[in-house]
This record gives C-alpha cells, structure tokens and sequence, in this order.
C-alpha cells in the first residue's frame, strides 16, 4: 500500500514539474528564451535614462525576484518579431538572466486568441504583460486593470483603447508603451516629392485592424493638403488581398499601405501584382519595404520594443506607476527604400534614401 501511494505522489509531482516547464515557455516566435542576451543587442539600442540609471546594479533585480513576463504578439512577422527581441533583450540586460522568464504566447493574427492569451496570463499571476500590436493591446486592456500592460508596435494607443490621452500622453490606466506611428504627413511629403505628377494614390488597409483604419484617415487628409487625389482600398482579411490589389492598381499609378498586420504577413501577394503593373508602393515601415514596398520612412521596431522593456523595468523596479507615464514615440526614422524594387521600376532615389540590406 505504501509503495503505491509513493509512486502516485512521484508521478504527481512529475505531472506538476511538466506543466511548470509548459507554462514558462509558451510558444516561441523566434525570439530568445529567458535569460539570453547578446553584446549587439545592447550595442544596437538607444540610450535612455532607464538604462543610465540602472548602470550600477545591471543585470540584477533589486529584491532578487524571479520576474514573469507574459508576452502576447498578434501574429509572426519581422516588425513584430524584432519588437518581441528588443523587449526581450532589454529585460534581461537590466534585470539579469536569472531574474527574468517569458512567456511567449502567438495569436496567430486572432484577436479571440489574444484575449484567451492575455486571460491565461492574468490566471497565471504575471507581473506584467507586454502586448504586441494594436489587437493584443486591446486584449491585454481588457482582461485586467490591476497588472501593468507594457504596449508596443501601436499605431494609437487613445485609438485602439478608446480614450483620451492627457496632456502629458499618459492613458490614466495600468497601460503605457511605446507607438510605431512614423509621422504620416511626412510620409504624405515623400510620395509627393517621389511622384509629383502622380494622378491617384491608392490606400490599401485591412479595415479589421483598428490601427490601419486609423492610418487610412490621416494620410487621407495629408494628401488632400498636398492637393493629391487617393482612393481607399480596404480589404476584411488575407482572402480578399490579392483580388482588392488588383483593383487598386488597375485604378492607381501610386500605393500606399500603412503599418498594417495583414499587409505585413502577405506582402508577396501585393508585390506579385503591383510589381508586375510597374506600380510603386510607399509603406509604413521596412519589413514591408524589404517584401513589397519602393521606399518608406521607417521606424526601428527593435527600438521600440527595447525602450517598451525598459519601461517594464522602470514599473517593476523602479516602482513607476504606467498611469502617469507617457506613451512614447519613436525615436529615430529612416528615409529607407529597396533596391531592387527601384530596379525594377527604372526609379532613382536621392542620397538621402538609405538602402535596405538584403
């Protein structure tokens, strides 16, 4: 009898030790598991206070806790992906390898799948979330209102929240981070200065994707101020991508496509037919100039979700309250455009474009 009770209470305790594995890894999205960093990491973030001001106890939690970080991306891409890495990479820099462990969960492009994501990280006791993308922003908002939410890769995070930020950009709730909006009035200004004889600019977004929608509006209203005459051309989803392309460059000679998830995980469907029709697109950010888009004034996303870890740090730490701090923009931009597209097209860009590396 004994016997039998020991081996019950041996294959429960093994039962309990697998789940914990589980439950500390999540799904990986190609970003580093928890306590890894690299030297060209830190190198490639930018200087902050936070970073300054944790110099002198660097890589060390300050009461020695085991901090859990759930990490909920909306889908798998470059932008997104390099955000999560960045977040990572600051994280454990700061807090020190031992002292930190994420959980990487994918929604797979569902937003159904972000709320049950950000709901199992609540049940599970997180010390904060981070949430990537405008969808698992909403999530993450939503299921809790006592565990800071760290947002990145966030077009508007008063859009997507349904709020007003105040004056000094805070949200007044457990919810900061750090938006991927590059000024789109200059984004206007490149696709007049690139085409000035340009007749009609296509708009293409998902209108399922708040931040797209949002986008969509204001670029409209810079090109109106440079006098140049658009069309929207919006799509519910990745199944109607490739027939609503085909509209848009059979009426258009100049496509814009704003930081739209959608967009991002399909770009070669658009390039298969915008190429082709010698029909040029400006994006909102890189990973969609490297798979589709002529030229761009890009943000870092790496960058972003660097400095969104290092607000992780500041409220984990630091005792910051994420309802007084502001949501923070970017930091640098990039006049970038692909070479091989300009190629393509038989289009020559000034020196002040950088060339992406491919």
């Amino acid at each position: 009898m004994k016997k039998g009770i020991r081996k019950m209470l041996s294959a429960i305790t093994c039962t309990a030790l697998a789940m914990g594995c589980l439950a500390g890894c999540g799904s990986n999205t190609g970003s580093p598991a928890a306590g890894t960093t690299t030297e060209s990491a830190a190198e490639n973030s930018s200087a902050s206070a936070s970073e300054a001001a944790a110099d002198s106890t660097e890589g060390t939690a300050a009461d020695g806790k085991v901090y859990q970080i759930g990490i909920c991306q909306l889908v798998q891409h470059e932008a997104l992906d390099r955000a999560t890495q960045g977040f990572e990479d600051a994280l454990v820099k700061l807090l020190g390898e031992d002292h930190v462990q994420f959980n990487v969960q994918n929604a797979q492009g569902d937003s159904q799948t972000c709320a049950t994501i950000a709901n199992q990280f609540v049940n599970n006791g997180s010390d904060l979330i981070m949430a990537n993308a405008t969808a698992a922003l909403q999530a993450c908002a939503n299921a809790t209102s006592t565990i800071p939410v760290v947002g990145t890769s966030v077009t508007s995070f008063a859009a997507a929240l349904d709020i007003e930020l105040d004056d000094n950009g805070c949200t007044g709730i457990n919810v900061t981070g750090t938006n991927d909006l590059a000024p789109l009035d200059q984004q206007a200004q490149i696709i007049a200065d690139l085409f000035p004889d340009v007749k009609q600019v296509g708009i293409l977004y998902c209108s399922a994707e708040v931040n797209s929608v949002y986008q969509a509006e204001h670029i409209a209203s810079y090109l109106d101020d440079l006098n140049i005459k658009h069309k929207d051309f919006s799509f519910s989803d990745s199944n109607d991508l490739q027939s609503v392309t085909n509209n848009c460059v059979s009426e258009c000679d100049v496509i814009y496509v704003p930081t739209d998830n959608v967009v991002s995980s399909n770009q070669s469907i658009i390039d298969a037919v915008a190429r082709p029709a010698g029909v040029p697109i400006i994006c909102g950010e890189e990973s969609q100039c490297t798979g589709c888009g002529l030229a761009s004034l890009s943000i870092d996303f790496y960058d972003i979700g660097y400095r969104a870890g290092e607000q992780a740090y500041d409220i984990l730490v630091n005792g910051k309250d994420p309802t007084t701090m502001p949501v923070e923009d970017p930091q640098s931009l990039t006049r970038i455009y692909n070479p091989q597209i300009a190629s393509d097209l038989g289009i020559t860009l000034s020196d002040d474009y950088q060339a992406i590396e491919q």
